[in-house]
């Protein structure tokens, strides 16, 4: 059965605390697995979590800050380890190839598996498979960052009613799907698009281009909100967003269910993240993430 889901590692910026990991997101869809910013302490989150090395097809890194990416040593070695079957792919920012090699090759151990190495240069698609389109967009932070988003392919919903209006059945279902028309009456008069879901990852960034194209139109958002509204220019200052700048950033662009995550360790109440957020005018489903928690991508309207 296909899963659609966000699985949530870690939630922690800049710092682990005694309640929050350092950075790392799993999307799980259908059988593909992506790990976003792996930071420290990863592999032993993904062991508390039910994740296993064999179930990563893609690692994403946004940026080379360590609460994104120090965890990378240690789950490249687990893969490794593990002998995972399938090529697994790495996307970063070209910039910091130098801090990938470190990471990749911090200590001695054998390597058993095709790392493949993409590295991202500019906005663009990163990749095109038959479940998704990856695509990456330049962020706003104080080193080279990069946001990423995965759209699926839209589909078609044939319409019952149409159908037995024009008296297609059986086997003619198939037909007309496959050629366009059967006798006359055309494909989309018996059927509607069904729009392809789309996911955003947004992490450290002030609000910018980027932002707003990468969350346009999404069924699920994850972004940052490290600091809250009160602190906006510490949040500018440092190349972040607030809880309001990000709710009113998934208000603007549609989105459907918004997780707000990477929460700066001087705030002890989560839920004023939610409260600031929704007086921001953000209306959808929303989320303030915890460690280990699991998000499934909404289900199609």
């Amino acid at each position: 059965m296909s899963v659609r889901e966000l699985v949530v590692l870690g939630t922690a910026s800049q710092v682990p605390t005694r309640h929050r990991n350092h950075n790392g997101y799993l999307l799980r869809w259908d059988g593909e697995g992506i790990l976003f910013d792996p930071g420290e302490g990863t592999q032993r989150q993904m062991l508390r979590a039910g994740v296993a090395a064999h179930d990563l097809n893609r690692i994403c890194v946004t940026h080379f800050h360590g609460d994104h990416s120090l965890g990378l040593a240690g789950v490249i070695q687990r893969i490794n380890l593990d002998q995972v079957p399938h090529e697994v792919t790495a996307h970063y920012p070209r910039s910091g190839q130098r801090f990938f090699d470190r990471l990749r090759y911090a200590t001695a151990y054998r390597e058993t598996v095709a790392l493949t190495e993409a590295p991202v240069a500019a906005d663009g698609t990163l990749a095109v498979t038959p479940a998704y389109t990856l695509d990456a967009r330049r962020l706003s932070h104080p080193v080279e960052s990069y946001g990423y988003r995965l759209t699926e392919p839209d589909g078609r919903r044939m319409l019952p009613e149409r159908l037995a209006a024009h008296g297609i059945k059986g086997p003619d279902v198939g037909r007309i799907q496959r050629d366009g028309s059967l006798n006359g009456v055309p494909l989309d008069e018996v059927s509607e698009i069904r729009r392809g879901q789309r996911f955003a990852f947004v992490m450290d960034t002030r609000l910018c281009e980027g932002v707003h194209a990468l969350a346009e139109g999404c069924d699920l958002l994850v972004i940052e909100s490290t600091f809250l509204d009160e602190d906006e220019a510490l949040a500018t200052d440092h190349g972040h967003l607030t809880a309001g700048q990000a709710a009113r950033a998934a208000r603007d662009a549609g989105v459907r269910h918004l997780v707000l995550t990477h929460f700066s360790q001087r705030y002890s109440d989560p839920e004023e993240f939610e409260r600031q957020a929704r007086a921001a005018g953000y209306e959808g489903e929303l989320t303030v993430a915890h460690d280990l928690l699991r998000v499934p991508v909404p289900k199609r309207r």
